[in-house]
């Protein structure tokens, strides 16, 4: 994909969807299709013979096309009886340009036939006339761009492609042919992409990339390690430059001057992309300023093809948790509710990206040991020195849970893979799962949990656990997702937290919850975010979206 790629066709067909003559409309001569019923399509029908021709020459899409034309019974649905395209037709037409201007420049979306029609109409100044033996031609490559367009912008990658990036959130489903119906027959004020409202904030940003990678970016380097309030020197000018042009810094300001307003855009920025907010000039905030706008753009793109994904339209209320953001959003009638800081697994040990619904709460949860620290932590230890069970407030337990005397086994001979018994921690405030757990049962094994090790929530990079989603605000969450139970009060909860005893509370009404990979995104205040690529599955994603380039 070439970021500075301009494709003549969208450049072109704009002015033809928007002028008069040169297959455009002409004022007046607009169709508006969006009466017409099944009954009521353009008089004008295709040949089957023309369709099965074209078809035989374009065949990636054969079988949408061949449906769509015998379910309207071969009535055209782009060009009007007059030869002219019709209202939808200029808007599919404008979105293609909109696409070009928002820095979308993928050339692999138009086909080359279509491509070449709309050359020659311009160059040549031709006009589609009601008797025109390029009509049919137009009408059906229309269609089939139509599907071309909607696959790549709209539904992006296939499910086996998202998979093998580690992605295992269910992917979100289009009915093209339903989406093509509504086009051309509702006014194209009525027509709403299938894209989440994150695709098209992303999207919105791209433009202003654009504009950015046409200028110089020099690497900033510092003479020293820290920079703050006061202080002058030729590299604070070039850090207001550069947050200037990034909207951070409002005023334009050349000055050497370390000013409180270079402060307060600094802190916008860090916070923003992730850094200490602490408001001074070293090293990581120089790294993220040098981050080029072609970087930038492609961290862009690969998030939008993330969110081609996932549902257009999510649920009312859901939680979401954002591996490379470290955090836990809340929502609630479709608006952020609130969000908390968590910490993920650490690489080597990734949080999946999956999704399901939060069914239990557990409050003073035991801790069943996991395999993986059973066999590397737990068994070395406990060869080494008897007492580090009971030190650890652990037990053995049988499958059915009744208690095994740790001090009766010999422990020497075993290893994880025939280690009978399970090992589990009791609850209480040193409990690795802290007093509550947030459980939506899984193939993985991961779940929400409080955590006895609060200091880590300060961390600015949160990759600790072992897979598990530790959550800063554990007691807000249990509140959040009981309260629509009138029995559990917050003086209840915190008991229940403290008890000495398991108890396991079902949900009502289940909640979804998303654990996602978003390293680019817009939040609540309209700011662009950007972080870190903790796993490595922008790289791979990069390598399968812009190949070597």
């Amino acid at each position: 994909m070439s970021v500075r790629y301009t494709c003549l066709l969208l450049s072109s067909i704009v002015l033809l969807a928007s002028c008069g003559g040169r297959f455009g409309r002409k004022k007046g001569l607009v169709r508006d299709t969006s009466h017409y019923t099944k009954q009521e399509y353009i008089d004008r029908t295709l040949d089957s013979n023309t369709v099965n021709l074209f078809l035989q020459k374009d065949t990636a899409y054969a079988d949408y096309i061949r449906d769509f034309y015998r379910q309207r019974e071969f009535h055209y649905a782009w060009i009007g009886n007059d030869g002219q395209l019709t209202e939808q037709a200029g808007n599919f037409i404008n979105m293609m340009k909109a696409d070009a201007d928002y820095g979308l420049h993928d050339s692999t979306i138009i086909s080359k036939p279509l491509r070449e029609m709309y050359d020659t109409l311009l160059i040549e100044g031709q006009q589609l006339r009601p008797g025109d033996k390029a009509i049919p031609s137009a009408e059906l490559l229309l269609t089939a761009q139509f599907f071309a367009y909607g696959n790549k912008v709209w539904s992006g990658l296939t499910s086996d492609s998202a998979k093998s990036l580690e992605w295992f959130i269910p992917r979100k489903k289009i009915n093209m042919e339903s989406l093509l119906d509504s086009m051309v027959n509702k006014p194209a004020s009525a027509f709403e992409e299938p894209v989440n409202r994150q695709y098209k904030l992303l999207r919105n940003q791209l433009k202003k990339f654009s504009d950015l990678e046409k200028l110089p970016w020099d690497s900033l380097k510092a003479s020293r390690k820290l920079y703050k309030k006061e202080e002058s020197d030729p590299l604070v000018a070039s850090v207001k430059q550069r947050l200037h042009l990034l909207g951070d810094l409002a005023v334009a300001d050349t000055s050497q001057l370390f000013t409180p307003a270079l402060d307060s855009a600094i802190r916008n920025f860090q916070d923003r992309t992730g850094l200490k907010t602490d408001g001074t000039i070293q090293a990581p905030l120089l790294n993220a300023l040098n981050v080029t706008p072609l970087q930038r753009i492609r961290q862009i793109l690969i998030n939008m093809e993330r969110i081609r994904w996932v549902p257009a339209e999510p649920p009312a209320e859901y939680l979401l948790v954002n591996i490379p953001a470290f955090k836990l959003y809340v929502y609630n009638n479709n608006k952020l509710d609130w969000t908390c800081n968590v910490v993920v697994g650490k690489p080597g040990a990734n949080t999946v990206i999956f999704s399901n619904e939060v069914k239990y709460v557990v409050f003073a949860p035991y801790w069943n040991v996991p395999p993986g620290i059973l066999v590397n932590e737990v068994l070395p230890a406990m060869k080494r020195n008897t007492g580090y069970l009971a030190r650890q407030n652990m037990e053995v337990v049988t499958g059915s849970g009744s208690p095994v005397n740790a001090g009766s086994l010999n422990w020497s001979k075993y290893s994880g893979g025939n280690f009978p018994y399970i090992i589990r921690q009791k609850p209480g405030g040193h409990n690795a799962l802290g007093k509550v757990k947030f459980l939506f049962p899984n193939e993985y094994n991961i779940y929400l949990h409080d955590t006895p090790s609060k200091g880590l929530f300060g961390e600015n990079k949160r990759t600790f656990s072992h897979g598990c989603i530790r959550v800063s605000e554990p007691q807000h969450l249990a509140e959040w997702l009981l309260r629509k139970d009138s029995t559990w009060t917050q003086k209840k909860i915190t008991e229940a937290m403290n008890g000495s005893k398991e108890k396991f509370i079902t949900l009502k009404e289940r909640v979804p919850v998303y654990i996602g990979y978003f390293t680019a995104f817009v939040d609540s205040d309209g700011r662009l975010n950007f972080r870190d690529d903790v796993y490595g599955h922008d790289a791979k994603l990069a390598a399968t979206l812009f190949g070597n380039k």
